[in-house]
């Protein structure tokens, strides 16, 4: 894992200090809150529709059970004892007062941890595979590579103010986990003609207003070339991305606007000017970083651990557990554990005060002090032997956090909607919690099997709701909650848009439709085949048939 080193530590200090003095003359009048806004959203705090929230940057989703004990202390101190993990593996707190944000920000830095550049015309947090340096069908390490564009981006100044936000993924897998087709930038680790690791480099994809999958504009990077070649893409940005119209201004509209070849061929062009000069990157600086992310010590031990074969044969409850929210680890006798933040009816991505504590305490004790957060609001113990599964499994199950539910109906994305941001048109979190309701029957969950489910409060799409399986959109009219539904999208390695099926739903009405509309694969479904697949093979028609029989 990544520790800070001098610069680092400099730069946050100086930033907390700067913002401590920024906050003073806000709260004594000196500056307007239009004067303060460019200010705090440079260090990750909005106003919302009720309080100030702060979003704290957890870069490529990795923490250590110190740093996850800080923000379960933030919580407890500064909050009303709950977080709120993200859709880009951050960390949000709703209800900080003003006048503390300082103060929670110096806590951060205690332990490694900031704000910077959680919100603004910036490069965002990098975000990764939750299962990067694990995973069995891994090329490399993708956090090394997450590790060094974030030392590159962080207050660039060249890339501070960009014509609009800017995310970058990146994926070290043949499964892509980490979305990178709905990303301005996604780079995706290949092996080129000859064996070597390099990038597929993937530019101008996103979600919101006008969603995107993204196009490849380069088939194989070399590793040493990854700082010019981004930097050649930022800067044809900066220059070319459009910045009289806020909803124009992102990569993936230049993008389209020009067409892709035509945007490779000027990120070419730019990159011959820069591709062999200081930003090369040498292999003793990936040796340097990738030293942060030497894999731990692990023990010895059979594939397949006894004790953990028996308990599996005798406990029924936690054999579900494992074979939903465990995945195959690449180093024999351990596990991947997924930890469920959707417990039934419960709200998508928020975890308390005392279920940070208990992951935290896990993490030290029987996950070599390591814990992921991913992209789907869920947390992740990388390394857990096969011998303590049942032990790890019996604390989260007394802290409401082992629901066997990963990948399924109950498993669902949703942003916090109208219950607190100021740009919803509609809820997120109660339609959430009436699906997860409705469908709380495990059995009747692992009947339909693979499903996910994502809802976005409005057009900006922070709940990915395009590239859901089943995608919920809320929209106004008229005052009035509505919701539209998509149908066949996809985060992964076939990534896809969604169709809108018909007219949108009322609130009063949208739980049943989504019922409907599973119901509807399931009877149209061909032996263990997945919702998209019977979706492509039958097309929308049967399920317009079904929702708008009555109308």
């Amino acid at each position: 894992m990544y520790r800070y080193d001098e610069f680092d530590h400099t730069l946050v200090s100086e930033r907390v200090s700067q913002f401590k003095g920024q906050v003073a003359r806000r709260l004594s009048g000196d500056l307007t809150e239009e004067q303060f806004r460019p200010l705090r959203l440079m260090n990750g705090l909005y106003l919302q529709l009720h309080a100030y929230m702060l979003r704290v940057a957890i870069p490529y989703g990795t923490l250590s059970s110190t740093q996850m004990r800080m923000l379960a202390h933030i919580a407890d101190k500064y909050d009303r004892g709950y977080g709120h993990f993200t859709t880009r593996q951050n960390i949000q707190y709703n209800w900080p007062s003003l006048d503390q944000t300082p103060n929670i920000l110096d806590e951060l830095a205690s332990v490694e941890m900031h704000a910077i550049q959680t919100s603004g015309n910036c490069i965002r947090n990098v975000t990764s595979d939750q299962y990067a340096g694990v995973a069995a069908d891994e090329i490399e390490d993708p956090r090394v590579y997450c590790e060094i564009i974030r030392q590159w981006s962080t207050l660039h100044p060249e890339f501070s103010f960009l014509p609009r936000k800017f995310k970058i993924a990146v994926t070290g897998a043949s499964t892509d986990r980490a979305a990178t087709r709905v990303h301005d930038i996604g780079l995706q680790m290949v092996r080129g003609s000859e064996g070597e690791v390099g990038f597929k480099v993937i530019v101008g994809g996103g979600l919101g207003r006008t969603p995107i999958i993204g196009p490849t504009i380069r088939e194989f990077l070399p590793k040493k070339h990854l700082l010019s070649y981004l930097e050649a893409v930022l800067r044809v940005y900066n220059q070319l991305g459009r910045r009289d119209n806020i909803y124009k201004a992102r990569i993936k509209i230049l993008v389209q606007s020009a067409g892709a070849e035509e945007f490779a061929a000027q990120v070419e062009e730019e990159w011959a000017h820069i591709r062999d000069g200081y930003l090369q990157l040498p292999q003793s600086e990936i040796n340097r970083i990738r030293s942060y992310f030497a894999p731990p010590d692990y023990e010895i031990l059979p594939a397949i651990d006894a004790e953990h074969a028996l308990k599996m044969s005798e406990v029924p409850e936690f054999a579900s557990w494992v074979e939903r929210n465990a995945v195959a680890h690449r180093q024999p006798g351990y596990a991947i554990v997924n930890i469920s933040l959707k417990p039934i009816g419960g709200i998508p991505g928020d975890a308390t005060v005392a279920q940070m504590e208990i992951v935290a305490d896990l993490a030290a004790r029987y996950g070599l002090d390591e814990i992921r957060v991913t992209h789907e609001q869920n947390l992740v113990l990388p390394n857990v032997k096969q011998a303590e599964l049942f032990a790890v499994w019996q604390k989260l199950a007394q802290s409401d956090l082992a629901t066997p539910n990963l990948g399924l109906v109950s498993d669902i994305i949703a942003c916090p909607g109208l219950d607190y941001c100021n740009l919803a048109n509609a809820r997120s979190i109660p339609v959430a919690q009436n699906i997860s309701e409705r469908f709380r029957d495990l059995e009747r969950q692992h009947d339909i099997g693979d499903l996910k489910i994502k809802i976005s409060g409005c057009i900006n799409a922070c709940g990915h709701h395009h590239v859901g399986n089943i995608g919920i959109l809320g929209v106004d009219k008229k005052g009035v909650e509505f919701y539209q539904i998509t149908l066949g999208g996809r985060a992964d390695d076939g990534a896809a848009l969604g169709d809108i099926i018909g007219p949108a739903f009322s609130y009063e009405d949208v739980v049943d439709a989504v019922e409907t509309i599973i119901e509807t694969y399931l009877a149209h479904r061909e032996s263990d085949e997945l919702f998209n697949d019977t979706y492509a093979r039958i097309g929308p028609q049967p399920f317009k048939e079904k929702l708008y029989a009555a109308h």
